[in-house]
């Protein structure tokens, strides 16, 4: 005879708390990363992109190889994979960094967040180009022109740009969002195969992006941020130690409590965040024609992210 036992409430209550605690971590990682734009258009106004980039990652480290310290997540033998580091260096931190940091410069912050929505559209694509592992289906075909054609109705291409749009910052949102496109195709290639943890992968290519910014940056005037308080803020705090540091720990506890595929829908609020703070705190004038774009990439993005369940289901079902 077969027995059914209850869930016992103690299992049951440590369960739903650390369902809260994901969902929260969820909530707070959209709301950092959402932010961060808002930052980088203070921290403009006294120092370079380059230097931005640099002191971001400069007080993102110090958290994160703490963490990692404490999780003993570091080992030496890590060490043999130092070439796949730098690869990944480049493409998911200095690179990435620096365009958004471009680009912010010369868009509105609100502009900038609308577009870094389209980031899961050039993954896809890139994936396509360089993958091939997956067929295209009808929804994933739609989702990214869809995406695109947000992205095209924000950079006002037809009869001249807006007067807040500027072309150069859409390419450099653009050459972000690919070169973090490009990172995931090399990830899935070449790093997952190493059976590393994220954790330490992440200290890893940002202490090596570090040295390397380090070593090219002109620091020449980099200490003016700190004469603005709500820039030093905004640099230390929310680049750093939140957009930087503390977003890739929420962005494990996600992964680890709701999965990967729950994580990826953290993309969705970030646009939104910097519209709002764009709008209701900075001021800035955004239209109902940037409000439709943003609609359009985030629908985009969704049907994305259906077409690839759908793709997972049916080869379930195949098996």
């Amino acid at each position: 005879m077969m027995v059914l036992i209850a869930p016992q409430p103690a299992v049951y209550a440590l369960f739903k708390s650390m369902q809260i605690v994901a969902y929260g971590a969820f909530v707070l990682l959209g709301l950092i990363w959402g932010s961060n734009f808002i930052f980088m258009k203070w921290a403009a106004a006294s120092i370079t992109p380059e230097q931005i980039v640099l002191l971001r990652i400069v007080f993102g480290f110090v958290p994160l190889f703490a963490f990692a310290l404490v999780t003993r997540s570091l080992h030496w033998q890590h060490l043999r994979h130092v070439h796949h580091f730098v690869v990944m260096a480049l493409l998911t931190t200095a690179l990435y960094y620096f365009a958004f940091a471009k680009g912010t410069v010369l868009l509105l912050s609100s502009v900038a967040g609308m577009l870094s929505g389209a980031i899961p559209i050039f993954t896809f694509i890139m994936a396509q180009l360089f993958l091939r592992d997956e067929p295209l289906n009808r929804r994933s075909v739609c989702g990214t022109l869809l995406g695109f054609a947000g992205v095209l109705l924000i950079a006002r291409l037809w009869g001249g740009n807006a007067e807040h749009v500027s072309a150069a910052g859409v390419l450099w949102m653009i050459a972000g969002s690919l070169s973090l496109g490009c990172s995931f195709v090399y990830a899935r290639k070449f790093i997952s195969p190493l059976g590393m943890s994220p954790l330490a992968l992440t200290t890893f290519q940002i202490e090596l992006a570090l040295i390397l910014l380090l070593a090219t940056t002109d620091q020449h005037g980099i200490m003016q941020v700190f004469a603005d308080r709500r820039a030093t803020l905004g640099l230390v705090l929310g680049l750093g130690l939140c957009g930087t540091g503390l977003a890739y720990v929420l962005y494990y506890i996600i992964v680890d409590r709701l999965g990967a595929t729950a994580a990826s829908g953290v993309t969705y609020i970030p646009p939104v965040v910097a519209l709002m703070i764009g709008v209701f705190s900075a001021g800035e004038p955004v239209t109902l024609l940037d409000g439709t774009a943003m609609l359009a990439i985030l629908a985009g993005v969704g049907l994305l992210q259906s077409g690839r369940v759908l793709r997972f289901n049916k080869g379930r079902e195949a098996t």
